[in-house]
């Protein structure tokens, strides 16, 4: 059922077969590009990328004549260019690997084989992307607390954090204004029914009405 389109021999392919598989090989990227898009923020760049990959995958696997282990051994060292400098988030890898795997079933000329796995792929992340299963009951966020130098900070706030949040903890702490104040930095989730400015003010009583900063975690830091 999932025979490839390819003869035995590498050197029997013909130029129709080589049009046929590249042809699909854009139409799957495009459909991988387009799920992306719909379920990520994302770039322009990034969607052409996501488009060409499988295409390019595939002329990677014919110039090796098929041999899978070469090809992806090729692959490998390519994909590192896209995170050399810019660390991608868990969707980005994940579609990159997507498109790959794709391209690399097209490069052996397994047609339908790739188009129902990208079926398949899209499907689940689709799915996935609107049912609430993975939902997180409070999002984590960043509190930022400014306080005098006298006020020991170990346990002064675990009345708050106790009744306002869920979690809590410190993750960094450091001195400013030439040491005569501390700022620390906790990692929170607060609890539903809690309101962000009753929080901050319960903590504003402690800190001597110095500065207080809660801001949310952006979700595509959440990797």
């Amino acid at each position: 059922m999932f025979n490839s389109v390819f003869d035995t021999a590498a050197s029997a392919l013909d130029i129709k077969t080589i049009l046929l598989c590249s042809a699909a090989a854009i139409a799957l990227g495009l459909v991988i590009a387009f799920t992306h898009l719909k379920t990520s923020r994302t770039s322009k760049n990034f969607l052409i990328t996501l488009t060409i990959l499988p295409l390019l995958v595939e002329v990677v696997m014919l110039m090796v004549n098929g041999s899978l282990g070469t090809s992806i051994a090729i692959l490998g060292a390519f994909s590192l260019i896209r995170f050399r400098s810019i660390a991608g988030n868990s969707k980005e890898i994940s579609s990159v690997f997507f498109a790959m795997a794709v391209g690399l079933a097209l490069g052996m000329g397994h047609i339908l084989f790739a188009a129902v796995i990208t079926a398949i792929t899209v499907a689940v992340i689709l799915i996935l992307s609107k049912i609430n299963i993975f939902n997180l009951t409070s999002q984590p966020q960043t509190l930022e607390i400014t306080i005098p130098e006298d006020l020991d900070y170990t346990h002064a706030f675990d009345a708050e954090f106790k009744k306002y949040t869920t979690s809590h903890e410190l993750v960094r702490s450091k001195t400013t204004n030439m040491g005569s104040l501390y700022q620390l930095t906790y990692d929170v989730c607060l609890k539903k029914s809690v309101s962000e400015k009753e929080f901050m003010d319960a903590i504003r009583v402690k800190n001597a009405n110095l500065k207080v900063l809660l801001s949310h975690v952006s979700k595509e830091q959440l990797i």
